[in-house]
C-alpha cells in the first residue's frame, strides 16, 4: 500500500496540483498583508475632518482654514474645517480623541489644550489618547500698559506693583485662558500681587484697557501693535525665548530683569490613539513642508507666529512640559472655572 502511495505522489500530476495547493495558501495568507499596504498607499482616498475646537474668527480657527486650504491642494483630497467650540476646547478634543483612528479626523489644537487638564475633568486623556503629528507655529505675547501707569520697563511695572500690592489690575481673555495663567506666572515669578479682571474674549479686554478701566494686558501682537502705533498703549517687552522681528525694539522679559520667563502661544495637530504611525509620518512631513513654505511664513507672520517645524517627539515634549507647568499655575493661584 505505501508503495502504491509514494508512485501516486510523485506523479508529475499530483507534484503540479501540490505546487498550484501552496501558491493559494501563500496567497491567501498574504492577502490582508497586501491590502493594509494597499490601504495605506491610497491614503487620502477621501475628505479629512480637521476639528478646530473654538468658534469661527478666532486665531484658532484662522489657523486652522490656513492649514486645510494648504493640505487639501497637496493631498488631493478636501480637508473641512469643523468647528466644535465649547469647555476651553475641550469638547472639541473629545470630538477627536474619541473618533475612529483611521487617519481621517484630526484636530488643530492651541496652547490652552495644555491647561484644559489643570481645569477640568476630562473624559479623555490629554497626554495619552492623543498621537501629536506637529507643531505649526509658536508666537509670544507681547506686555502693554495703559499710559496712565507710571511704568515703561518691566523693571518700573515690578517696582510699581511691589510698591502698591493689588493696585493694579490686568485682563485676559476668560479665567484659564493662556494670557490668564501668562499673567499670574510673571506675577509668580516676579514676586507681584495684580488683580485679574476675566473677559469674555480678547476684544471687550482690549476696550477696557483703551479706556482704563484696566491696566495691563499681555496680548497677542495681532491686538496690540495697531494700538502702540498709535500712542494708546505702551508696550514693554515680548514674552517669548528672543525678540519679535516685527517689533525688535522690544526687550524679552528675561532681558528686562526676569530670568527663565517664557511664554508662548502655540498651534499643533495631532490624531487621536491608535491612528497608523505610517499617516502620522506622513502628516509630519506635510506639516513641515508646508510651515517651511515662504508664503506660509508671511500668512503666519500676519498674525504674530512663527513657524515651528519639527517631529512628533517635538511636540510631545513641549505638551509634557506646558501641562506640567501651568498645572502648577493653576494650584499655587488657585484657578478655578465654573
Amino acid at each position: 500500500m505505501f508503495a502504491n502511495y509514494w508512485r501516486f505522489a510523485s506523479e508529475p500530476e499530483f507534484a503540479v496540483k501540490a505546487s498550484q495547493t501552496k501558491t493559494i495558501l501563500f496567497c491567501l495568507f498574504a492577502l490582508p498583508v497586501t491590502d493594509n499596504s494597499l490601504a495605506q498607499a491610497k491614503y487620502p482616498d477621501r475628505p479629512m475632518r480637521l476639528v478646530v475646537p473654538f468658534a469661527p474668527g478666532g486665531g484658532a480657527d484662522i489657523v486652522g482654514r490656513i492649514v486645510a486650504q494648504r493640505a487639501s491642494e497637496t493631498l488631493g483630497q478636501q480637508v473641512v474645517v469643523d468647528n466644535r467650540a465649547g469647555g476651553g476646547g475641550t469638547m472639541g478634543a473629545e470630538i477627536a480623541a474619541t473618533a475612529r483612528p483611521d487617519g481621517y479626523t484630526l484636530i488643530l489644537v492651541s496652547a490652552t489644550y495644555a491647561i484644559s487638564p489643570s481645569l477640568y475633568k476630562l473624559p479623555y486623556d490629554a497626554l495619552k489618547d492623543i498621537l501629536p503629528a506637529g507643531l505649526l507655529a509658536t508666537g509670544p505675547f507681547v506686555i502693554v500698559v495703559h499710559p496712565s501707569l507710571p511704568a515703561r520697563s518691566v523693571k518700573e511695572l515690578i517696582t510699581f506693583a511691589r510698591s502698591k500690592p493689588s493696585a493694579i489690575t490686568y485682563g485676559s481673555s476668560g479665567t484659564g485662558s493662556i494670557t490668564h495663567l501668562a499673567t499670574e506666572l510673571f506675577c509668580m515669578m516676579a514676586g507681584v500681587k495684580m488683580i485679574h479682571v476675566p473677559y469674555k474674549g480678547t476684544g471687550p479686554a482690549m476696550t477696557d484697557l483703551l479706556g482704563g478701566q484696566i491696566q495691563v494686558i499681555f496680548g497677542t501682537s495681532v491686538s496690540v501693535s495697531g494700538h502702540i502705533k498709535g500712542g494708546k498703549l505702551v508696550p514693554l517687552a515680548v514674552t517669548g525665548p528672543k525678540r519679535m522681528t516685527t517689533l525688535p525694539e522690544l526687550p524679552t522679559v528675561a532681558e528686562s530683569g526676569l530670568p527663565n520667563y517664557e511664554v508662548q502661544t502655540w498651534y499643533g495637530i495631532w490624531f487621536p490613539r491608535g491612528t497608523p504611525r505610517e499617516i502620522i509620518t506622513r502628516w509630519n512631513k506635510e506639516i513641515n513642508s508646508m510651515v517651511s513654505e515662504p508664503r506660509l511664513a508671511q500668512r503666519f507672520a500676519q498674525e504674530g507666529l512663527e513657524p515651528a517645524p519639527g517631529s512628533p517627539d517635538d511636540f510631545v515634549k513641549v505638551l509634557n512640559r506646558d501641562v506640567e507647568r501651568w498645572k502648577r499655575v493653576v494650584e499655587r493661584a488657585a484657578v478655578k472655572v465654573d
